[in-house]
């Protein structure tokens, strides 16, 4: 037990009151008047996975109070609406059309969303689909529905080259696009073992064809994508899939090509990247630490069904986290998300359950820097 005047915190090793079966959680209660902050650890494994909650904990209420921490700390909710990833036959609430993902989008923003992350689909077939007319199709609709800040993806689908992939950001000049660190692995070949019908003939072979798919992101596609968009205003949201991704960020921090603060999403889970093992996202975070001190802003999102257990281990760390249809089509064991909605909700649950505040667009403009969302082209 450690007391100090603003809170306690209690390491209780034998208690079993916990959310995910194989990750860290923690809960908030009341005692005497002061807040109490319980961090649950499974008995079976409970020495282990002690010691890193303990080094979490301690490290984030010190780096907390080195800050000066009056005010109650705002983490973002970035929703990443569909995705390229999953396939429209896996889910029947995966928007697909213009309509689905002005839908979706307005959805999750009023759910408490501050950034949404969007990509666009064919709307026969829910391809992926990277040219700047299908955005044009909803990005209007979204923007004159909600505040929320617009992040177009750069990623587009792991066979697309920069070139293609970066168009949507160079034409609409949004406040965010995502920018991948590090070429991959990139499997998604695994899914064939869930999900064996499907609606459209594209969709066996796109995650068939993973098995030998390299996801293109060289030194000179990531220059070639921050030099393209260097006019505009946007800045870029740097998604990291491994600990190398990191290196290569401050290797363009150190040119002067990138600018903090630098928003980092760490991605945990995609086959081919870091796993999702609690040890894996302290690492990230430590290795990021090192390298960026306090020139970034830390969000993560976790793959598949660890993406709440991953949110809730990384928002009691302090950091921004990221849900969506795109990363999960789950919302519990067995049971499929029905919205983009849905899944913030329980973001925003389990921020609030930890004593935090779930950040606005306009806190998340402020943190991360942002030009505004009446200096985009759309």
């Amino acid at each position: 037990m450690r007391n100090a005047e603003d809170d306690k915190i209690r390491f209780d090793a034998s208690a079993l009151a916990f959310s995910y079966p194989d990750g860290i959680d923690s809960g908030i209660v009341s005692e005497g008047g002061s807040r109490l902050r319980t961090w649950s650890i499974p008995a079976a494994r409970s020495l282990p996975a002690l010691c890193l909650a303990i080094r979490c904990t301690v490290a984030f209420y010190r780096s907390s109070r080195q800050r000066g921490m009056a005010r109650t700390q705002k983490i973002i909710i970035t929703c990443a609406i569909t995705g390229a990833i999953h396939t429209p036959s896996m889910s029947p609430y995966l928007p697909v059309t213009p309509d689905q993902i002005t839908e979706a989008s307005t959805g999750a923003a009023k759910a408490g969303a501050a950034i949404l992350h969007l990509h666009a689909r064919n709307l026969k077939t829910g391809k992926p689909d990277q040219s700047p007319a299908a955005f044009a199709a909803f990005l209007p609709r979204i923007k004159q529905a909600t505040d929320a800040v617009v992040n177009l993806t750069s990623g587009g689908a792991p066979y697309m080259r920069i070139e293609e992939r970066i168009q949507p950001a160079i034409t609409f000049m949004p406040e965010l696009a995502s920018l991948n660190m590090g070429s991959m692995n990139f499997g998604l070949f695994p899914m064939l073992e869930r999900f064996n019908e499907f609606q459209y003939s594209w969709e066996r072979d796109y995650l068939e064809s993973s098995r030998d798919l390299i996801f293109r992101n060289t030194f000179k596609d990531v220059e070639y994508a921050l030099r393209t968009c260097a006019g505009n205003g946007t800045r870029f949201e740097f998604e990291c899939y491994d600990i190398g991704h990191l290196y290569n960020l401050a290797h363009f921090l150190d040119r002067g090509l990138v600018q903090p603060p630098l928003f980092v999403q760490s991605v945990f889970g995609i086959l081919g990247g870091i796993g999702t093992h609690p040890e894996d996202v302290v690492h990230m975070k430590r290795t990021a630490d090192r390298l960026f001190g306090g020139d970034y802003r830390w969000s993560v999102l976790g793959a598949g069904r660890k993406q709440l257990p991953i949110a809730a281990l990384a928002a009691g760390m302090g950091g921004n986290i990221r849900v969506g249809l795109e990363d999960s089509l789950w919302i519990g064991p067995g049971e499929l998300a029905t919205s983009n909605a849905a899944q913030v909700h329980r973001a925003r649950q389990i921020i609030e359950g930890l004593g935090f505040e779930v950040a606005t667009p306009a806190d998340a403009r402020e943190d991360l820097s942002l030009k505004g969302g009446d200096k985009v082209a759309f």
